[in-house]
């Protein structure tokens, strides 16, 4: 007789998301100086409950920046309900440049992975994609972004934006979400 799949147990679920919240904030703050053992320690878990979840200090990175870009990309949706496309992009790519910034540490973690011939950036892309999808087609929709955009180009201009806000200060990167937003909007049919 087959047996059913073995369902997580709610606890090591909880342990898990507070390893992710816990990883997410110290390698933001920390980089590639944080450390598998002080992030169990501060989640208050053993380090083997850690180890159990994300077999290597690379897998608890890159489940921690997916994560943050989960969460940051969750947003495209509601914002898309709420506001014309344009209207959207622009706030999303204000929450977007404010997590760059926040996380260029953590940039610098998953950085330093690629030595490991991972891509620690191959999770997030698609989320991303799906995102800046969203934004475009809305507004492609309604006339407040330009029809000609795709959403591979938006992206590059995205993730170029993330790079280079990474080294910004916040008034910069504001500065930096006009120019996008010139770009996308220059000849809209709702503009």
């Amino acid at each position: 007789m087959p047996t059913a799949p073995r369902r997580t147990r709610s606890d090591a679920l909880h342990n898990r998301e507070r390893l992710l919240e816990i990883a997410a904030r110290a390698f933001a703050e920390q980089g590639p100086e944080a450390t598998p053992a002080a992030i169990a320690k501060q989640a208050g878990v053993g380090v083997g409950t850690l180890y159990r979840h994300f077999p290597t200090r690379e897998a608890l990175l890159v489940a921690a920046h997916t994560r943050q870009i989960t969460l940051v990309c969750e947003k495209a949706d509601g914002l898309v309900a709420r506001h014309t496309g344009a209207e959207a992009t622009r706030a999303w790519l204000d929450h977007f440049l404010d997590h760059a910034m926040a996380n260029s540490n953590m940039c610098a973690a998953l950085n330093a992975a690629l030595a490991s011939d991972a891509d620690p950036y191959a999770h997030t892309h698609t989320l991303l994609n799906d995102a800046v999808t969203t934004l475009i087609d809305a507004g492609a929709r309604d006339g407040s972004l330009r029809a000609d955009i795709t959403p591979g180009d938006a992206l590059l201009l995205v993730g170029s934006a993330a790079a280079w806000a990474q080294h910004s200060t916040r008034e910069q990167a504001h500065r930096l979400v006009e120019l996008l937003m010139d770009a996308l909007t220059k000849n809209a049919t709702a503009a």
